[in-house]
C-alpha cells in the first residue's frame, strides 16, 4: 500500500497544524534589551537599530510599563556612560548613584515585578572599550573579576533581580557568587553569558554605548578575541557552559542568536538550568534593513526568527524585536 503515511495529513489547515505544532511562542519568553542615557526626556534614536532608542530614565520607566502591560516580563538593561566617568579602573560601575543603579531602582519603582537583568561588564565605563582593566598591553582576567563583584553587588543594593555577567573572564561566576552572598545577596541570580562568540554581528550595539575598542594613548587589544569565544569553536562553548553551571550561574546565555543556533542546542542538552539566547543587534538590523528595502517580509521573518531560536532550545529570547513580536502574538 503507497503510501501508509501521509504526513500532510497533518498539514492540512491551520486548525490542525496549530494543534500538533511543537513549539510555542509567547511574550513570557521575551526579553528586552534597553539603552538608557542621561538626562530628562530624552530619546536619541540609533541609527544602525531603526526603532530602538536610548532613552532618559523617565522614558525608560514609561516603555518598561507598556513591556509588562503586552506581557513581557524581563528587561536586560545597559547605559551610555558619559566619557568624563570612564577610566581603566571601570569605578564608576559601582558608584551607588551611577546611571545604572539608578534605573535598577527607577525600573524597580515602577513596576515590582518586572525582572531586572542589569549587564555587567566594564566596557560602557572603560576609556579603552574593553569588558575589563588593561594592564601591560592586555585584559587583566583576577584584577577585572574584582572589579565586576563590587559592580554586582551594588546592582543587587539597587534591587536587580538577577546580575548578567557578560565579560567573559574566567572564574567571574563563582566569585560574583560568592561576592553576593557574602552581601546577604543569596535570592539574586546569575545569568552569566557563558557561549559569548567573538562576532561581527555586535557592530550596531557598540554604536548605541559608544563601546568598541580603541588606544586611548597605549597600545591595547584591537578586539575582543583574547575573551570571547572562536565563532570556529563548538564544543568550548559547551565546556564554558557546564563551568558556568557548576560554579553558580542559574540561567546561561548563547550570543549571537540565530547564526548560532547549533550551539543553542549543544548547551541546552548539555545543561540542566533555562537557556537564554541573545539575538543581538546586528541579526535585528539586517532584518530591518532588508525589510526597508522590500526584500522580506518583516513580521514574518521576525517571527520565524524567534521559533527557530526556540525551537533551538532557548528558553529565554533576549531581543530587540520582543514589543513587535509580542504585539504580534497577543493580537
Amino acid at each position: 500500500m503507497f503510501p501508509i503515511h501521509r504526513n500532510r495529513r497533518l498539514r492540512t489547515n491551520e486548525s490542525i497544524r496549530a494543534l500538533v505544532r511543537e513549539t510555542v511562542l509567547t511574550p513570557n519568553d521575551f526579553m528586552f534589551p534597553m539603552f538608557i542615557a542621561e538626562g530628562t526626556n530624552v530619546e536619541i534614536p540609533i541609527p544602525s537599530m531603526p526603532g530602538i532608542f536610548r532613552r532618559s530614565l523617565d522614558l525608560t520607566v514609561k516603555e518598561v510599563k507598556e513591556l509588562w502591560s503586552l506581557g513581557i516580563k524581563a528587561v536586560n538593561i545597559y547605559v551610555k556612560v558619559d566619557d568624563s566617568l570612564k577610566d581603566n579602573t571601570g569605578k564608576e560601575a559601582w558608584n551607588k548613584n551611577g546611571l545604572m543603579q539608578q534605573a535598577i531602582k527607577a525600573i524597580k519603582d515602577a513596576v515590582p515585578d518586572m525582572i531586572v537583568m542589569p549587564d555587567v561588564a566594564l566596557d560602557p565605563y572603560s576609556i579603552y572599550g574593553h569588558d575589563g582593566i588593561i594592564k601591560n598591553g592586555a585584559v587583566a582576567n583576577d584584577e577585572t573579576v574584582d572589579a565586576l563583584v563590587k559592580m554586582a553587588v551594588s546592582h543587587a543594593e539597587a534591587g536587580a533581580d538577577f546580575v548578567a555577567p557578560s565579560d567573559m573572564m574566567d572564574g567571574r561566576v563563582i566569585r560574583l557568587r560568592e561576592g553576593l552572598d557574602g552581601s546577604g545577596f543569596h535570592n539574586v541570580g546569575i545569568m552569566s553569558y557563558a557561549a559569548k562568540y567573538a562576532s561581527s554581528f555586535y557592530g550596531p550595539f557598540r554604536d548605541a554605548l559608544d563601546s568598541a575598542p580603541k588606544q586611548a594613548g597605549i597600545a591595547v587589544p584591537k578586539d575582543k578575541k583574547t575573551y570571547q569565544m572562536d565563532y570556529a569553536n563548538r564544543t568550548e562553548a559547551i565546556r564554558e557552559a557546564i563551568h558556568d553551571v557548576e560554579e553558580g550561574a542559574d540561567i546561561v546565555m548563547v550570543k549571537p542568536g540565530i547564526a548560532y543556533l547549533d550551539i543553542v542546542r549543544e548547551v541546552k542538552n548539555a545543561v540542566n538550568v533555562p537557556v537564554s539566547v541573545y539575538q543581538v543587534s546586528g541579526e535585528y538590523a539586517m532584518v530591518k534593513a532588508a525589510a526597508e528595502r522590500g526584500w522580506l517580509d518583516h513580521d514574518k521573518i521576525m517571527l520565524e526568527q524567534l521559533y527557530c531560536i526556540k525551537r533551538a532550545g532557548a528558553d529565554i529570547i533576549s531581543t530587540y524585536f520582543a514589543k513587535e513580536a509580542a504585539i504580534l502574538l497577543n493580537e
